[in-house]
């Protein structure tokens, strides 16, 4: 089955594996505090440098990025133009969760999701309350905390092989984590302990299973070990740590060509198929490779994850022959579809040094994509014209002398006319997704350009002229044709991941430290931690 961040996240599917994540934070002591319950939520953090050091490979680091002119900087409290006041634009995304927030806790907790065009609700992850469990601010902390000392996370009425565990490590779990990691309550480490034991049997490492014809995906086996080895530090029980890492050891052991991973398994730890992406079903367990080593300094992690971005570039960007658009594709039998995926745009913010042409080509591409539409917002797949590899192309331009900007890092204008867009909307749903403002916050802190905060707003603003309702937030059924008709539905990723990127963008206290602070794939920041001697010994940890 697909995981829920697939492109068919929207229909949230029932799955029984693991998800996606990302980089790093430090308590605010602004409105988005301390987190109700577990949900660490809305958090601020700084900088996206690795507390380790800029991540080198065989290619040696990019040469600096050519001086383009920019813009004066409009500092991040300028006042924005949205709403009938205006407002400080990082106080103006505040109000938009308030708003978001508020219309879930009146008319759909304790029940998992809003449906934001109704006013109804939607039990989509267990009926745990999902939304809550993602995020909460400050005064709502006590209150949120009262009802998570009730929960029993009673999975009665689900059957086994039907657990969402992939979903419920990244959300339930690890906004508990979270949540205890800033706030301290032994509470809150009382029931994660909890609830990781009902979810550890219904796990899915795949060389604890006999041979059988049943498929996983890589992105579930892949995406529970910050969470799992975290709990292993707080608790020290060994199984935590035991089953998330004999994955990654059946990972290593495959050693497959290019570091690109199938994007199924077979349930006895054998890859099957021949499909590459960096999309759905894959890209959180590319993430987590990088995350592993920023968490606990995992370095057989950070060289598999060097092997794999490596092989991505590879193999996977190409760049289009009229707009020189960076993107990122597929490929099945090394032919590639051209098509790409809005959750692709995560990658932009998990390179680093290395390959930061790529990081700004790609993260330009997904913006583009938005603020090429009518709307302002970004179709959830597009196809793009049939290009060459991005680094045949780079070749060429460096054996010609490399005179100018790179190619596919230029910067682009927006393109009205369909016909010269060199790509089409293949799949023009809007799901209030937070993969491309995401990145858009980690380009701005990585280059100080502010041209990424001019994006960001560009893509609140549309947000809040198309998407809000007087419930919340919908997403929409097509961003290039008005009217623009909405869904019945506001997931809880929104306020979680999308609108605490934007905050961020917007912030210029730096509250969050990145250095000491790493977030998962659902942007629950978890503490920056080593392993004692007694432990390495222990869990058998010899990186």
């Amino acid at each position: 089955m697909l995981p829920v961040h697939s492109f068919q996240r929207e229909h949230h599917p029932t799955i029984t594996s693991t998800r996606k994540c990302t980089i790093g934070i430090r308590p605010a002591a602004r409105w988005i505090g301390l987190t109700s319950i577990i949900f660490s939520s809305l958090w601020l953090f700084s900088q996206i440098i690795s507390p380790r050091g800029l991540l080198t490979g065989p290619l040696g680091p990019s040469p600096p990025f050519p001086q383009q002119p920019t813009p004066p900087d409009p500092q991040a409290d300028a006042v924005g133009v949205v709403g009938p006041v205006k407002l400080p634009r990082k106080n103006q995304v505040k109000d938009a969760f308030l708003h978001a927030y508020g219309g879930y806790m009146k008319h759909a907790f304790p029940h998992d999701e809003l449906m934001s065009n109704t006013g109804k609700h939607s039990d989509k992850f267990l009926g745990w309350g999902v939304t809550l469990f993602d995020l909460s601010i400050r005064c709502e902390f006590y209150e949120a905390l009262d009802i998570v000392k009730q929960h029993t996370f009673e999975i009665a009425k689900v059957l086994p092989q039907t657990v969402p565990f992939f979903e419920t490590v990244i959300r339930y779990l690890g906004g508990l984590l979270s949540a205890h990691a800033l706030s301290n309550d032994p509470t809150l480490l009382e029931k994660a302990n909890k609830l990781a034991t009902i979810l550890l049997p219904h796990s899915i490492p795949p060389q604890d299973f006999p041979p059988s014809p049943r498929l996983c995906i890589f992105a579930e086996i892949a995406s529970c070990q910050m969470e799992f080895k975290y709990l292993a530090k707080l608790t020290g029980h060994a199984a935590y740590y035991e089953k998330a890492e004999k994955v990654m050891t059946r990972l290593y052991e495959e050693n497959v060509p290019n570091g690109l991973f199938a994007e199924k398994w077979l349930m006895n730890g054998q890859p099957s198929g021949v499909h590459y992406t960096a999309g759905a079903n894959v890209d959180s367990g590319y993430e987590y490779f990088l995350k592993q080593y920023l968490l606990t300094g995992d370095t057989k992690a950070r060289d598999q994850y060097i092997k794999s971005i490596e092989g991505i570039i590879n193999n996977l960007i190409y760049i289009t022959p009229t707009r020189n658009l960076l993107y990122i594709t597929d490929e099945t039998y090394s032919i590639p579809t051209h098509r790409q995926e809005h959750l692709a745009c995560f990658l932009p913010g998990s390179l680093r040094s290395l390959h930061e042409w790529a990081a700004e080509g790609l993260a330009s591409t997904c913006w583009i994509t938005y603020a090429d539409q009518p709307s302002g917002l970004g179709p959830d797949m597009v196809r793009m014209a049939s290009g060459e590899r991005w680094i045949d192309v780079l070749s060429v331009w460096r054996e010609e002398g490399g005179a100018g900007v790179p190619p596919g890092v230029s910067d682009l204008k927006p393109e009205f006319d369909v016909k010269k867009r060199d790509y089409f909307n293949s799949l023009p749903s809007y799901y209030l997704r937070p993969e491309t403002v995401e990145s858009i916050y980690m380009l701005w802190k990585t280059t100080g350009d502010v041209r990424w905060r001019e994006r960001g707003y560009d893509i609140f603003a549309a947000l809040e002229k198309h998407a809000k309702t007087p419930f919340g937030y919908a997403s929409l059924q097509r961003v290039d044709r008005a009217p623009y008709f909405k869904n019945d539905d506001m997931p809880s990723w929104f306020l979680a991941e999308t609108l605490k990127y934007l905050y961020l963008l917007f912030d210029d206290e730096d509250t969050m430290d990145l250095d000491k602070w790493v977030f998962n794939t659902e942007a629950h920041p978890l503490p920056v931690f080593g392993w004692s001697e007694m432990e390495r010994e222990r869990y058998n940890i010899t990186y």
